[in-house]
């Protein structure tokens, strides 16, 4: 039986991904927290550069994936971009979570 999302309604690399996104995760995190162990005044320009750098390198991997063939397989590619999209916003999202319940430290200094 043939679906509108293909063979599977998980795509086969989606834990791949999600392995990319942890790693992502722990080392912008890392980054971030030398960053500001360095300079406690630039907590903004680390968290946002570790948000573009997140961005940059989650694009490089779409366009990997596509470059590898990834656009042949019409319902896997929509399969493939939905569990793409929906790890990178539950991540975002983390991180968004993360910044806003330890945003009272930084607010106390000054």
């Amino acid at each position: 039986m043939s679906t509108q999302f293909g063979t599977a309604v998980i795509h086969p690399l989606t834990i791949y991904v999600f392995g990319f996104f942890a790693l992502l995760t722990l080392i912008t995190y890392w980054v971030t927290s030398r960053l500001i162990r360095a300079n406690p005044d630039n907590f903004m320009g680390a968290y946002f550069g570790s948000m573009v750098v997140r961005l940059l390198l989650s694009v490089g991997l779409v366009l990997v994936f596509l470059y590898k063939g990834g656009a042949q397989e019409r319902p896997g590619l929509w399969t493939f971009l939905g569990g793409f999209f929906i790890l990178y916003f539950l991540f975002a999202g983390f991180e968004i979570w993360s910044v806003l319940s330890n945003l009272r430290p930084f607010s106390k200094q000054g």
